[in-house]
């Protein structure tokens, strides 16, 4: 086959460092506009991004010439100095891990949903009960002591 092709989605979720509340939501659209703007610019196409104060959700179709880990790198790097000098807030960082989550091209229309209502599914959730609700939805184990850093 001449011709190499893929289609692989992910859901991507990060936190400020500590969850502070460190975006504030003048700065909400414009961060999420860059964090698209860094995805396409890595060959990883966003479908949705979205967020709160304290942690982002990235739908993108990932490059088939990047791995998660180097994509999730210049992600929060970039946008981490984005935060810092556009955003405003020079203690600006990111958490250290993440998740990224494959999914079918079936659900892509409820997870479009669910990250542009993220300020409402806020009001009654902390980020800490939505991730770890998607790491069973997603049936990733984890050890709670080093989940938050």
């Amino acid at each position: 086959m001449p011709q190499s092709l893929s289609r692989i989605l992910i859901h991507l979720i990060f936190s400020t460092k500590g969850r502070e509340p460190f975006i504030p939501p003048e700065t909400q659209p414009r961060l999420h506009a860059y964090l698209s703007g860094v995805l396409g610019n890595i060959g990883s196409p966003s479908l949705q991004v979205g967020g709160v104060a304290d942690h982002v959700h990235l739908l993108f179709a990932l490059g088939r010439t990047v791995s998660v880990a180097e994509l999730v790198e210049e992600v929060k790097k970039a946008s981490s100095r984005w935060m810092k000098s556009e955003g405003g807030v020079s203690a600006f960082s990111w958490q250290s891990g993440y998740g990224a989550f494959s999914i079918g091209e079936s659900q892509v229309d409820a997870l479009v949903r669910y990250i542009s209502n993220q300020e409402s599914h806020h009001r009654t959730m902390t980020f800490q009960d939505e991730y770890r609700r998607v790491l069973d939805r997603y049936r990733v184990p984890c050890d709670e002591r080093y989940l938050w850093d």
